[in-house]
């Protein structure tokens, strides 16, 4: 498993049942027992690293966004603003 693979998993997510968790993905990646994908925040817990976040940036450059207060990514609406975070 590789970046890429993950990106495909959280966009077939996104599609299957319209948004993703950062800590489903987190989950699902220690389950496939590849953490080496994943990194430490401040304070001290596992997200991904940066090479998923690029892979899946590359995969969906306009009509995916992150809503940083719940930790998930979501198909962009006409109500975003433009750039990569929303609010809800």
């Amino acid at each position: 498993m590789d970046a890429e693979v993950v990106a495909q998993w959280m966009l077939a997510e996104i599609e299957r049942d319209a948004c993703v968790y950062q800590d489903d993905v987190v989950d699902y990646i220690v389950r496939a027992r590849h953490e080496e994908l994943l990194i430490d925040n401040a304070d001290g817990n596992q997200v991904l690293g940066k090479a998923i976040l690029a892979a899946f940036r590359k995969l969906t450059p306009d009509n995916v966004v992150w809503v940083k207060p719940d930790r998930y990514w979501r198909f962009r609406v006409a109500e975003d603003e433009p750039g990569r975070n929303a609010r809800g």
